[in-house]
């Protein structure tokens, strides 16, 4: 599986609370920042190397995640947060980890004044830094939709885009918003630390969508789909258990905590390590044609029964990640026209996230982008699943066209999002009230 069908442990974050960092003087709190995460994440890489050669699994990627930083914000008043952001850079270099989450604000039902300046210093901070990750919670199914906040995302969006233009808008690779935001997700962009977790934790992500499309490629297109399902639910369940031993073990030689163990199928742009490649082993002619939903409600599903099988820590986003420009057969099929935005929408009500790592064209205006993200906040809020959006708008270019990034983050073909916008709609403001579903108690 690790050799021929790409099976890795995709990321090992540990999660620091940085709560105790929080000072009136906002020097003294980087300073505090910067100390923790080296203090704690100093072994994480050397820790990470050694279960790779006792094991033989890759380990992809080393990240960390820590306290939303406007919680820790607040008692300095300071209205330009990008400090911190430097100071967490600076310590995930100083660690030799990939990225670091948690340039975080929950803004969903209204704004503290460090939210406020967190989210007004996104794009600087992005731009300035190589390591930062940045998350912002808009909507969920017991507060609504914070509107206001959506369309001032969006403009922070379009304003880190044109800071980072030289690299192809990659600074909006590193944002993501979230409606039903997880607290203990693994991943980047929208990796943090909630605020009843340990003080350090150590999560993993494991993918395998190369060892699911091997399984069902010897399955054979003659099965029926309770077949189809029996096979990835026994995939998944391999996996799961893989990757808690090596999460269990990482944390063991950390000296810290164990938490969840993240079994999404996360894509990258190897050819056989494709979700898109596993949905039309299923039956779909080509990712996008109808069917792509069922099929993908139908994987989502089984990976998640599989995982809860094999382990009773199974969290963060557990799934099917669609991240368009991540997945060559999704590459593949933006180029030859089966696969829209609008179809990308639709494929967001089954799988584990959103729209995510979605290019447009760099003069889209900040109402179009508002409506793409209040579409997708909706969907997660009346379904009460996680969704996001991680859009990027790509300067100089059109729909139609390609912009490299390279490594994980693959290749993005500009999506056209059409000619029409929601401009009264993103004037108005206020909060799209929570619906029926939230009166659970």
């Amino acid at each position: 599986m690790v050799e021929l069908e790409t099976l890795d442990i995709r990321t090992t974050t540990l999660g620091i609370s940085l709560l105790d960092c929080a000072d009136p003087d906002l020097e003294s709190t980087c300073e505090k920042v910067y100390s923790k995460i080296v203090h704690h994440a100093r072994h994480l890489s050397e820790v990470a190397d050694s279960i790779e050669n006792d094991y033989g699994v890759p380990i992809v990627n080393r990240r960390i995640a820590v306290t939303p930083v406007a919680w820790i914000a607040g008692p300095s008043g300071a209205e330009d947060l990008s400090p911190l952001a430097l100071a967490l850079d600076t310590a995930a270099k100083e660690v030799g980890v990939d990225f670091i989450g948690g340039f975080t604000a929950y803004v969903h039902k209204g704004f503290t004044r460090a939210d406020h300046a967190l989210l007004e210093s996104v794009p600087h901070a992005l731009a300035s830094t190589d390591h930062v990750c940045s998350s912002i919670s808009l909507g969920s199914t017991r507060a609504g939709v914070n509107m206001s906040a959506v369309a001032r995302f969006s403009e922070i969006v379009l304003e880190t885009a044109r800071l980072t233009a030289d690299t192809g808008a990659l600074g909006c690779a590193k944002l993501v918003c979230f409606c039903n935001t997880v607290e203990d997700n693994p991943f980047v962009a929208g990796a943090h630390v909630g605020i009843g977790e340990a003080e350090t934790v150590l999560n993993v992500g494991v993918s395998g969508p190369g060892v699911v499309r091997s399984a069902l490629e010897r399955l054979g297109p003659d099965a029926d789909l309770q077949a189809v399902a029996s096979v990835i639910k026994r995939t998944a369940f391999k996996v799961t258990r893989m990757g808690e031993l090596v999460g269990r073990e990482a944390a063991r030689r950390l000296g810290t905590t164990f938490g969840i163990v993240d079994i999404s199928l996360a894509p990258t742009p190897a050819i056989g390590d494709s979700v898109a490649d596993i949905l039309e082993l299923m039956g779909v002619e080509r990712i996008g044609a109808p069917g792509t939903t069922a099929a993908l409600a139908l994987l989502t599903d089984a990976v998640k029964k599989g995982g809860v099988m094999a382990s009773s820590s199974v969290g963060g986003l557990s799934g099917a990640f669609i991240p368009v420009s991540e997945d060559q057969g999704m590459i593949d099929a933006v180029a030859c026209g089966a696969l829209s935005l609008a179809k990308l929408e639709a494929m967001t009500t089954v799988c584990s996230v959103g729209l995510d790592m979605v290019a447009v064209p760099g003069d889209t205006p900040a109402d179009v982008l508002t409506g793409i993200i209040a579409d997708e906040m909706a969907i997660g809020m009346v379904n009460q699943k996680t969704t996001a959006v991680r859009i990027i708008p790509v300067p100089g270019k059109g729909p139609g066209e390609t912009v490299e990034w390279g490594g994980l983050l693959g290749t993005a073909i500009v999506q056209d999002p059409g000619r029409f916008g929601c401009e009264t709609l993103f004037r108005r403001g206020g909060r799209i009230p929570a619906p029926i579903q939230s009166f659970r108690n």
